[in-house]
């Protein structure tokens, strides 16, 4: 199974920017879905990106157009880059592969802390 690291993450102010990176230890091309999971303290989990095949990408309304998904098979990373931080985007910020559109699958990233406050 593959095993994700994520980093990029830590404090800015509202109206800052932040790029993660999701580092996997296995070529990242059998995932046709790869997605961002964000969980505030005392809330769920919720994705806040996915990227499938053909590239096609999703975000909730909280953050489109705000948040972008990319990837890069060479160097077997994903990533979000995350403009216009709100306060309300403090959270850890988490890595999936190979989930479906509704669900995330077992293999998680330990996760990266995104702080945003003046």
């Amino acid at each position: 199974q593959a095993q994700l690291v994520e980093s990029g993450g830590g404090l800015v102010q509202p109206g800052g920017s932040l790029k993660l990176s999701c580092a996997a230890s296995e070529s990242i091309r059998r995932f046709n879905n790869m997605a961002w999971y964000r969980q505030a303290a005392g809330k769920q989990r919720e994705m806040v990106a996915r990227i499938s095949s053909g590239d096609y990408t999703y975000y909730p309304d909280s953050v489109k157009g705000r948040f972008t998904i990319s990837r890069d098979y060479s160097k077997k990373t994903l990533y979000l880059q995350m403009n216009s931080l709100k306060p309300e985007d403090t959270a850890v910020y988490y890595c999936n592969f190979g989930g479906t559109y509704t669900s995330p699958s077992s293999i998680w990233g330990k996760g990266t802390l995104s702080t945003v406050s003046s």
